[in-house]
């Protein structure tokens, strides 16, 4: 007790407790000399926006010296120093200024990493966490003075003020590299960097060696082939070439926008930017946007094929590598065989010889031997193949044999009867074939029997089902034809959907009573139904009356069927008997948005936060399916009464009837046939006949507008004059009375400075022009972020196409007419 009593005990313990809390608390944003990082303690940037420290990523056990967001739900590195080198023990490694350097140690005080400079003896040195990221060493008396700055060393993210270039003197480049896998920041297959060779291109590469996409070269504005990346009035990109380097920067117009590139473990350029209020990274480019066209995409014997899910398998014979990373859909890591081969392998004394498997409608390996051999038949290549340990596979085109050597990269399925398809014959161990005759012979036999008993079974049953269906069916588009159709789209990846007989369907509706019946638009009624189990269900059936038939109930099906997103409605199944087609919808509770919007008693349940979720739900619905969905997909009638809502208010895009789908590359269409909602409908479709991505935007324009203002975009009555809801929200917006625009049922809940926001973005989406339009990815970013200047709207289409009334003035009125209509030509 005495010692604890004595006061120059306490005054010791002061004094350490004060100098450990100094040692702390001086290095918010800094490590100086006589300090280092441990642990769990952490540096930020000045303004808190980044911090530096150890982190362990994903599933990993190992640590890593990284910077990461400071203010974001989700930790995301930007930056790693020892990404080969982890160390196991965060709290007995260090990272310090040693000889002029900043350098990592682990716990046995090895060196694990370093800045790699001269060895100097300063004592001034510092090493500091900016606020873009950039974590520099420099001269404490001069902070001018950079040493060494993480710019110049960056992983895998390119953060905006960082220079992606060549440098002239040095001939090094500041390239970024994907990490190994989700887990495993260590350095990746694919890389990106500027061409060395002096052109304003930049390109990705497989293993530092093979060119696999290049952006085209920079015009001062864009890339040529890479359009997405441009100067626009979120991102500055900005191209220097001087007689010192070559490089690339970017910058942001608005400095409270978080947005990051990156190339991702498959070797995608990926351009993201943190959505606050969904509190998720938003995609909003990519390239190569499809993986397939990734070299080396699914790794050495692995396949790649768009219309699988997963995209990558390993040929027969094979196996995944690592089944973690597949798990994780990062296949880069490849197959390996299942079976060594016998060529070769002394250890298989009097083993079988190897074979070869045909893999029919590939897209061949690349660098396959640079020599052919002219042959009459496959078989002859095959031996050719089989005398050489080092062939692993051949094919033949009719005249002549190609081999290839080593592991098959690049391989890729393509579709039956595909001209550009050839069969590869890939090398395989004899017991991947069979492993005795006798077992053989026993295959044969019982699985020769269980067939004609099948046979026999199904023959019955074919004929009992055809003389039904000719006494009950008589309907164009057969359940098999559509499961084919489906399938040939992708859509054997939805089990979940159910073909349901009609009996069900009547028994679920009670006959279709009317005390059932939901609603009806263009395809027809919609009925709710109670499916055994207490399952409710929305009942969508084909009127005969309808203008839509067969070719819009089998567009929907197909693309809903292979459409899956949170804010898309799902569809659980479909009938086709008789003349009956009908589609069965999981039950949305809140049923359709103009229910609630346009109806005066019911509007005031929508309060400002409810409308902001459902508008930015919406946006993300229609970004899936322009840019991120299997298909690339135009929805050509996007509305208010196409938007449902669950027991939430979580809105669902419906009604894909007059959906279109497009090529990856494709960016227009044309039609003679114009389908969709006068109001709602783009200038340059309605009246050309053309339709595109930007149509799709001009539509959730009309939508944005009518969710702030509560009214239908049809005519309604103004001092005279017939207007449309678009042309008095420009008037309003050009005489600065905003405002006016607004609900007025919200008041109370709306936040005027966002309705306004949404108001110029709802004007920006509905531009004449469709160039002038912005993208989804774009609109997605404007709605969430609420700092971003945008840009001044121009004048909207349809504007000038207002009629001078001859009636005397009536009140403000909103006309209920809201019609889908189909024309038979374009004007």
């Amino acid at each position: 007790m005495g010692v604890y009593n004595n006061p120059w005990f306490i005054v010791y313990v002061v004094l350490v407790c004060l100098y450990f809390q100094f040692q702390i608390s001086s290095a918010v944003d800094k490590i100086s000399g006589n300090q280092s990082l441990s642990g769990d303690r952490t540096i930020s940037s000045e303004e808190g926006n980044f911090v530096l420290g150890f982190f362990k990523p994903g599933n990993s056990s190992n640590y890593y010296i990284g910077i990461w967001y400071n203010t974001l739900s989700e930790l995301t590195a930007v930056w790693v120093a020892n990404r080969d080198k982890p160390v196991s023990d965060k709290y007995s490694s260090q990272l310090r200024i040693s000889d002029g350097n900043l350098a990592l140690f682990n716990e046995s005080n090895t060196l694990i990493w370093s800045t790699d400079l001269k060895p100097t003896t300063s004592s001034s040195l510092e090493a500091v966490l900016l606020d873009d990221g950039n974590f520099v060493l420099r001269d404490g008396t001069n902070s001018s003075d950079q040493l060494w700055q993480s710019f110049d060393h960056p992983t895998d993210t390119f953060l905006p003020g960082c220079r992606l270039g060549f440098n002239k003197i040095t001939k090094t480049s500041t390239r970024l590299i994907s990490w190994k896998n989700k887990d495993d920041p260590a350095p990746g297959l694919y890389s990106i960097e500027v061409d060395p060779n002096g052109t304003s291109q930049f390109y990705i590469s497989w293993n530092r060696s093979k060119i696999m996409w290049t952006s085209g070269n920079w015009d001062g504005q864009r890339f040529s082939l890479l359009p997405e990346m441009r100067l626009n009035y979120i991102f500055n990109y900005t191209y220097v070439d001087n007689e010192n380097e070559r490089y690339f920067v970017y910058s942001l117009y608005n400095s409270s926008i978080i947005s990051r590139l990156i190339i991702d473990v498959g070797g995608q350029i990926q351009q993201l930017s943190w959505l606050k209020s969904a509190k998720q990274w938003n995609l909003s480019w990519s390239q190569p946007r499809v993986e397939c066209d990734l070299y080396a995409y699914c790794g050495s014997f692995g396949s790649c094929n768009l219309k699988s899910k997963p995209l990558c398998h390993c040929l027969s014979g094979f196996h995944p590598k690592s089944e973690e990373e597949w798990n994780s859909e990062v296949y880069n890591g490849g197959c390996a065989r299942k079976t060594i081969l016998q060529c070769g392998n002394s250890s298989l004394i009097n083993g079988k010889s190897d074979q070869f498997l045909a893999s029919p409608d590939m897209l061949l390996p690349t660098n396959p031997q640079p020599w052919a051999l002219a042959k009459e038949k496959a078989q002859e290549c095959g031996s050719t193949c089989l005398s050489d340990c080092l062939c692993t596979a051949y094919a033949y085109d009719g005249t002549h044999c190609s081999f290839w050597h080593g592991d098959l990269l690049d391989l890729r399925q393509r579709e039956d009867g595909d001209p550009n398809g050839q069969t590869l014959y890939v090398r395989l161990a004899a017991s991947e074939f069979s492993n005795s005759k006798s077992k053989e012979r026993l295959i044969v036999v019982v699985v020769g029997s269980m067939v004609i008993v099948i046979v026999l079974g199904l023959l019955l049953l074919v004929i009992l089902r055809r003389t039904k269906m000719r006494k009950i069916e008589k309907v164009s588009g057969s359940p098999s034809e559509i499961k084919d159709s489906i399938a040939a789209e992708g859509g054997q990846d939805n089990p979940q959907l159910v073909f349901f007989s009609f009996k069900t369907i009547l028994a679920a509706t009670s006959n279709f009573s009317e005390a059932q019946k939901l609603g009806e638009g263009g395809f027809g009624p919609v009925y709710k139904g109670n499916l055994p189990g207490d399952q409710e269900i929305a009942i969508k059936r084909l009127s005969r009356k309808s203008g839509q038939g067969l070719e819009e109930f089998m567009n929907e099906l197909k693309l809903i069927a292979n459409l899956q997103h949170k804010y898309l409605v799902r569809l659980l199944g479909c009938c086709v008997e008789r003349e009956e087609k009908i589609l069965i919808y999981e039950y949305m509770p809140n049923r359709s948005l103009d229910k609630f919007l346009f109806d005066p008693s019911q509007k005031a349940k929508l309060v400002w936060d409810k409308r902001l979720n459902i508008a930015e739900g919406v946006a993300q619905g229609l970004l899936y399916i322009h840019k991120f969905s299997r298909m690339k997909v135009i929805h050509r009638d996007l509305k208010a009464s196409n938007i449902l809502l669950d027991e939430a208010m979580n809105p669902k895009i419906s009604d894909f009837g007059m959906a279109r789908i497009f090529g990856i590359n494709q960016t227009e269409a044309n039609t003679n046939r114009v389908m969709g909602t006068y109001g709602y409908m783009s200038p340059e479709y309605a009246f050309s006949g053309k339709f595109s991505e930007k149509s799709d935007v001009f539509s959730f324009g009309v939508f944005l507008l009518e969710i702030v203002s509560g009214r239908r975009n049809t005519s309604f009555h103004r001092s005279g004059l017939s207007l449309t809801l678009l042309s008095w929200a420009w008037e309003l917006w050009k005489e600065g009375n905003e405002a006016e625009i607004i609900d007025p049922s919200m008041n109370g809940t709306c936040r005027p400075e966002e309705a306004v926001r949404f108001i110029q973005v709802g004007l920006l989406c509905i531009q004449e022009d469709p160039t002038d339009r912005p993208t989804m990815s774009s609109v997605v970013l404007m709605l969430s972020s609420d700092t971003q200047t945008l840009p001044s709207p121009k004048e909207p289409a349809f504007h000038s196409r207002r009629t001078v009334e001859s009636s005397s003035p009536r009140p403000n009125s909103c006309s209920k007419n809201e019609m889908t209509i189909s024309l038979p030509e374009g004007r």
